[in-house]
């Protein structure tokens, strides 16, 4: 029987580690906590079939100079720590020239196109149907001509890549979410997209379903990993843990492990905030700003608010000038009554300059594997992701084509 270390208990690992034991393997989950409190607890919540395009950064000067100024609540940066991101910046703007975003989007839309089927299958054997809603969300606009532009390309979208989604009117949008402000210009209803009412408990019941499958989920510290004469060893609080297959799936942690093997995998560390708010007026579905930068729902706690990028250091303070920010901005369309926790939660989502996650095995190091850099979509990509590195370690032909997800790229 074929043995593995997973390492992160997140949505990416997870699934990982249930992919690989539907196929046999001996897995152990390893993490520093119990499964789902870090980057998969904080997200928006939403299982996003419509993401068929990874976010590109901005080329055009004008939208640059509005980051720059801090005229924009979608990015934010810390002047200080800016040296830190620079070189993946540099490459991010590179890959994200018209010819190249074209190759990435066409990399991603097959990972996203087996988005909520791989959910769905883990979703009814961990009987966690009753945190799904299927019913998709809404992207709201507060300007005319910004709705045109998006309808358009949601209509491009649809042509491609079978998208559903419908327009609505500022009043549909108001007969809709009556509890919204009622003149706002409109919205795009993206139909396929599933939505989740709390994204930690969704990853803990995948984490549940792997146990009673007969794996093990231990706490243990994945920078403790080495080669062994076997493979691959990590220490745990139950004593050191030996498999012939490691799999890294840390997210924004990867790099800094994966750098004692002589690996320079370039991240963009987008940190994101969130906070819950209760008392006051209840959404329907969850909502996107897209003139602000932040989007709400309705979850166990509350509403949640979910902010954009912030470009910090790893170990800095919370500085939630964007959740502030979105905060007001979402009062101006509902009543949000009360904030829930006194501190906003915050993580960061590690993005690949090239817009692609790294998955499949090290290339120096037989038996290590990749599976991290979703960016945005981790939640959404998990299962997926979690597939295709399971069917390709199994030495299955894979569903499609993981090349141009190799670590080697970079």
């Amino acid at each position: 029987m074929q043995s593995a270390i997973v390492l992160g208990g997140g949505m990416i690992g997870v699934s990982a580690a249930l992919h690989l034991q539907q196929r046999g393997w001996a897995v152990t989950l390893v993490d520093r906590r119990e499964p789902g409190r870090e980057t998969s607890y904080g997200n928006a919540g939403m299982i996003q079939a419509e993401a068929v395009r990874p976010y590109p950064m901005p080329r055009d000067l004008a939208t640059l100079l509005k980051i720059a100024t801090g005229r924009t609540n979608d990015v934010r940066y810390s002047l200080s720590s800016l040296h830190l991101h620079i070189e993946p910046l540099l490459r991010y703007w590179w890959h994200s020239a018209p010819k190249r975003h074209r190759e990435a989007i066409e990399a991603w839309a097959r990972l996203i196109a087996y988005a909520t089927s791989e959910h769905d299958i883990l979703i009814r054997e961990a009987h966690a149907d009753n945190l799904i809603r299927r019913a998709g969300y809404r992207a709201l606009y507060r300007d005319a001509a910004a709705l045109e532009h998006s309808i358009k390309d949601a209509e491009q979208d649809r042509r491609e890549f079978g998208v559903n989604f419908r327009v609505l009117s500022g009043s549909e949008l108001a007969r809709a979410e009556p509890v919204l402000r009622d003149d706002l210009p409109g919205a795009i209803h993206w139909l396929d997209t599933w939505t989740v009412s709390d994204p930690g408990a969704l990853v803990t019941a995948y984490a549940e379903l792997f146990q009673r499958l007969g794996g093990t989920i231990v706490i243990g510290d994945a920078q403790s990993l080495k080669q062994s004469a076997t493979g691959w060893s990590v220490d745990t609080d139950q004593g050191r843990i030996d498999a012939a297959h490691a799999v890294v799936t840390l997210g924004p942690w990867s790099p800094d492990l994966l750098h004692k093997f002589g690996y320079r995998i370039p991240l963009v560390r987008k940190r994101g905030y969130h906070m819950h708010y209760s008392g006051g007026a209840s959404l329907d579905l969850p909502l996107i700003d897209k003139g602000n930068g932040y989007a709400m729902g309705p979850m166990a706690k509350g509403v949640r608010i979910t902010t954009g990028a912030e470009l910090t250091r790893p170990d800095a303070l919370a500085t939630p000038v964007q959740l502030a920010a979105a905060e007001a901005s979402a009062r101006e369309l509902i009543d949000l009554g009360q904030r829930v926790e006194p501190d906003p939660w915050f993580g960061t989502r590690p993005c690949t300059p090239d817009m692609l996650p790294v998955l499949g095995q090290a290339p120096g190091h037989p038996g290590l594997w990749m599976n991290f850099g979703h960016g945005h979509q981790g939640f959404t990509l998990g299962p997926a992701t979690g597939r295709l590195l399971a069917e390709v370690m199994s030495g299955e032909t894979p569903a499609i084509d993981p090349t141009p997800y190799r670590p080697g790229r970079f």
